[in-house]
C-alpha cells in the first residue's frame, strides 16, 4: 500500500510540475506536496515555537542525492531521524526541493524550524533543496523550483527582496546552501526571478 501511494504521489506530482515556471503563484501553493501525501505525520503542536515568517532562507542537503533516489523514501527518513536522533519537532525546514523540481511540505509554516549551527531561525521560512552543491550544481528544474516557491512564500507573507538569503549568510559555522547554489544567491539570481514572479501580479 504505501508503495502505490508513493507511485500514486508521484505520478499527480509529475503532472503538476509540468511547466511549472509559467504557473501562477497561487497555483505553485496547490502543487505542493503536502505531508500526509507523503506518508510523513503531524507534529505535536504543543512542543512547537510558533513564528511569524519575516525571512525566506535557502538551505541544501549537503549530502549526495542520486538520480533515481526516492523522494518519498528520503522525507520518511529525515522526519524519522529528526525526531528521534536529534529530537526535534519535526524536519527542520519547511519545505524539500527534490531533482525533479517537485515541491514537498516539511515542518508545518506556522513553527519555527531547527538547525545545527548558531542563528535562530525564528522567523524565517526555511527551503532545502536535494544535493550536495559543494560537489554538483543545481539543475534548472530545481532552480525554478525555488523561484517559484520563494514567490509565493515572499507574496503571501510579504517578505521584501532583500531578506531572501541562505543559511552561511546567518551563520559562519557553515557552507551550505554549498558553494554552487550559493553563487545564485550571492550573484542576485533568485532575488531578480522573484522580482519579476512579483511582477507578474501572480
Amino acid at each position: 500500500m504505501l508503495l502505490k501511494n508513493a507511485l500514486l504521489v508521484t505520478a499527480v506530482c509529475l503532472a503538476l510540475t509540468h511547466n511549472a515556471s509559467a504557473q501562477p503563484l497561487a497555483e505553485v501553493e496547490r502543487r505542493i506536496v503536502a505531508v500526509p501525501d507523503w506518508g510523513g505525520t503531524a507534529a505535536d503542536a504543543t512542543l512547537a515555537r510558533k513564528h511569524t515568517i519575516t525571512h525566506i532562507t535557502l538551505h541544501h542537503q549537503g549530502e549526495p542525492f542520486k538520480p533515481g533516489t526516492d523522494p518519498v523514501k528520503y522525507l520518511r527518513n529525515l522526519q524519522s531521524w529528526s525526531r528521534t536522533t536529534k529530537h526535534w519537532l519535526d524536519i527542520p525546514y519547511h519545505y524539500v526541493i527534490d531533482l525533479d523540481g517537485r515541491i514537498y511540505e516539511g515542518r508545518n509554516i506556522a513553527y519555527a524550524g531547527d538547525t545545527n549551527t548558531e542563528y535562530d531561525p525564528l522567523g524565517h521560512a526555511l527551503i532545502e533543496v536535494v544535493g550536495n552543491f559543494e560537489d554538483v550544481e543545481p539543475n534548472q528544474k530545481q532552480l525554478d523550483a525555488v523561484v517559484d516557491l520563494m514567490a509565493m512564500l515572499a507574496a503571501k507573507y510579504n517578505v521584501p527582496l532583500e531578506r531572501i538569503a541562505s543559511h552561511r549568510d546567518y551563520s559562519k559555522q557553515t557552507v551550505c546552501p554549498g558553494a554552487n547554489l550559493y553563487r545564485y544567491v550571492q550573484q542576485g539570481y533568485f532575488r531578480e526571478k522573484v522580482a519579476e514572479r512579483l511582477a507578474r501580479k501572480k
